[in-house]
């Protein structure tokens, strides 16, 4: 939490009739990694990409593969992905029991890789307290799971605000990710409240110029970090 900004475009919203085009253009545009949804159509009403593409793209970008699962069997398909070539692999909390999801990170740990939990909206943050020292990523969404393009909910704020609190209380520093809404204006937001790792879909990839929409993003994200930043001084002063 308050780590360095990375931008991890979403490909929900790519063109996937030129995918391998649109990754090599937020690489070169400075993406740090490409964030994957994994949608069953059951923890999710939707359905959107699986192992075979995990794979292809292992095979074409050194970017980090982000890969968030929503699915409801976490612990089953994890080292599939893995082997796969995520580099990130994302469960939700809501997938499974405390236990199953201290399971699900240290098989990512395992293969050398990193753990993220995820959480609803609509989920209160204390479902991670348990948890939140096995993981290196947490995510508290900014809408709901299963579409690309909703609008930010921004009670997302006071939610990273209580897991920043949750990690420190547990002596961790996980990294913070943003997914939902995440553009211009909630950049600023959310990096106030600690996020390190921005998902952005539209906001990238319905751009005309990648390179300018995420160079933006990053600017508006460092104004939020430096606000932020100031917070916790200020804040330690009192503690």
């Amino acid at each position: 939490m308050f780590q360095k900004v990375q931008i991890s475009p979403s490909i929900l919203s790519a063109d996937l009739c030129n995918l391998e085009k649109e990754i090599k253009a937020i690489e070169a545009a400075g993406a740090s990694m490409v964030h994957v949804d994994v949608m069953d159509g059951h923890f999710v009403p939707n359905l959107t990409f699986g192992l075979p593409l995990v794979k292809r793209l292992r095979e074409i970008t050194d970017l980090t593969l982000d890969v968030h699962l929503m699915i409801s069997n976490p612990v089953e398909f994890a080292e599939r992905y893995l082997d796969a070539g995520a580099d990130i692999l994302t469960a939700h909390i809501e997938a499974g029991t405390p236990d199953e999801l201290v399971t699900f990170a240290r098989k990512v740990h395992a293969a050398g890789k990193k753990a993220g939990v995820a959480l609803r909206p609509s989920t209160k943050p204390e479902a991670i307290d348990d948890v939140i020292e096995s993981f290196d990523m947490v995510l508290p969404m900014s809408v709901e799971p299963g579409f690309s393009g909703q609008k930010f909910q921004p009670s997302v704020i006071d939610a990273m605000a209580e897991i920043c609190a949750i990690a420190a209380a547990h002596n961790c520093k996980p990294l913070m990710q943003a997914d939902g809404g995440v553009g211009v204006g909630t950049a600023q937001k959310v990096c106030t409240s600690g996020a390190d790792v921005l998902v952005c879909g539209n906001a990238c990839f319905c751009a005309e110029d990648y390179s300018k929409a995420i160079s933006a993003i990053k600017v508006d994200a460092e104004l939020g970090r430096t606000a932020g930043l100031k917070k916790q001084e200020l804040l330690a002063q009192y503690l």
